[in-house]
């Protein structure tokens, strides 16, 4: 379990962990960091490269051949060059998405920075995200609130906040479907 409550489980989180505490030792966390983000934007970029990571199909020694190849080219190298193809050589690269995404809540928590995912109808404005984060603010014990929106019009109107393992669903789509249930069992 990370300082700010996180919690990081499974293989992913425990792969994660080691990363971590390698990165602190070595005063590497931020190297590491944009290394993985590098590699995460990579496997965006690439259809063939997620689906090397993804497919479990590859033997391990074809996708730390594929891995070492990619990571040379994108000059990812040190601890976060090492871990991948360590990864890769355990035949878990299907859980890189997990790690990088576990490692990035251990260097938030230990920050103290909360991220929180916020769901609107339609792209709010500065004003409504720095109204979010100073209603937030007190949930967050006095952390840094760090604001991950995603818009999706199907809420219709209001909004969905993730923070933690707390939500809160205020959509209007949400409400109506309270109305819809009220009324059926009324009539």
């Amino acid at each position: 379990m990370s300082q700010g409550g996180s919690i990081v489980s499974g293989v992913a989180g425990r792969y994660a962990t080691a990363l971590f505490e390698l990165a602190v030792d070595e005063k590497s966390v931020d190297a590491v960091s944009a290394d993985l983000d590098r590699f995460e934007a990579l496997i965006a970029e690439s259809d063939d490269l997620a689906r090397l990571v993804r497919v479990p199909v590859f033997t391990a020694e074809q996708q730390l051949a594929a891995i070492s190849a990619v990571l040379a080219k994108a000059g990812i190298a040190g601890t976060a060059g090492n871990f991948i193809r360590m990864v890769a050589s355990k035949r878990r690269l299907f859980l890189i998405s997990q790690i990088i995404k576990a490692y990035k809540t251990l260097v938030a928590d230990s920050r103290g920075v909360v991220r929180a995912e916020v769901t609107v109808a339609e792209e709010p404005s500065e004003k409504v995200l720095e109204e979010i984060k100073a209603a937030l603010q007190g949930a967050a014990k006095g952390g840094e609130i760090v604001l991950d929106v995603k818009v999706d019009p199907t809420i219709l109107g209001g909004l969905i906040v993730k923070l933690g393992s707390r939500m809160v669903d205020a959509s209007l789509r949400f409400k109506l479907n309270s109305i819809r249930l009220a009324l059926k069992e009324v009539g």
